[in-house]
């Protein structure tokens, strides 16, 4: 399945992998390849049989943001450009965020710009050894997009994003698995391997349960403590009430392994 022209997408054993594909471009963001990243996850979002998503890049970079050759040939129509490429990454972004399947972030070489603000994103990143991680954005006197300023203070806090956004500090990976940006570092020839593994161990996990966990967490920062727990006993109610949750409890008592099928 791949009815993309800047995306691959491949879906098997209830797992989609989506690699950006314009390996010439270092994979930048263009209007086209904005627009087909969020229709990959609206499909995502709607495809009740998926378990888990895995966001990578080909070639020698994850992603360098946004195309800038696009932006200066807009011209004088730059604004309308820019307005109309960022909507279809934030609802992308938007999509991945609020589906249940968890999205697994695999960063393959440098992540600039909206390419950082992307792998920032993800519920769970795993970058390669040789990644590098920057902000970009006011190389070009500009300030970001991407939802970066939505995650990176929830990430790493303010003063270091600040730091990120105002300095264009670059980071290895392993200094951003210091900082609480990734969640792991692997080797570079490792990092498809170890993101297909991490995947097919969420996919056999209890996925409403994970979309439970997701939208707990989106709210945390902005709800009171009473407010935030009436929102967990409605999602662990509600999770109990599944086939996964009689699943899980069945299991434990039994002492045995669960078998989740996501339902």
């Amino acid at each position: 399945m791949n009815n993309y022209q800047f995306l691959n997408v491949d879906i098997r054993d209830q797992i989609a992998t989506i690699t950006l594909n314009r390996p010439d471009a270092a994979n930048s963001f263009h209007i086209p390849m904005a627009q087909e990243l969020m229709r990959a996850a609206i499909a995502c979002d709607e495809n009740t049989a998926l378990r888990a998503v895995i966001i990578t890049g080909s070639g020698k970079m994850f992603c360098a943001g946004g195309d800038i050759a696009s932006f200066a040939a807009a011209e004088q129509g730059i604004g309308s450009y820019i307005k109309e490429i960022t909507s279809y990454l934030h609802a992308a972004i938007s999509r991945f965020t609020r589906m249940n399947a968890p999205v697994i972030v695999a960063v393959n070489g440098a992540a600039a710009g909206a390419g950082f603000s992307l792998a920032a994103s993800g519920d769970l990143v795993i970058a390669a050894e040789s990644a590098k991680f920057t902000m970009a954005y006011t190389g070009i006197g500009a300030s970001p997009d991407g939802s970066a300023s939505y995650f990176l203070p929830r990430l790493i806090g303010l003063r270091r994003t600040q730091e990120l956004m105002l300095t264009n500090r670059r980071l290895t990976a392993k200094e951003a698995y210091d900082w609480g940006l990734i969640t792991q570092v692997v080797a570079d020839d490792q990092l498809i391997t170890a993101a297909e593994a991490l995947a097919k161990q969420i996919a056999n996990g209890p996925t409403q349960a994970y979309g439970s966990i997701k939208r707990l967490l989106q709210t945390t920062y902005g709800n009171g403590l009473e407010t935030q727990m009436e929102l967990e006993t409605r999602s662990i109610a509600d999770n109990l009430n599944t086939e996964d949750g009689k699943e899980g409890v069945g299991a434990f008592l039994e002492k045995r392994a669960p078998t989740f099928t996501g339902k």
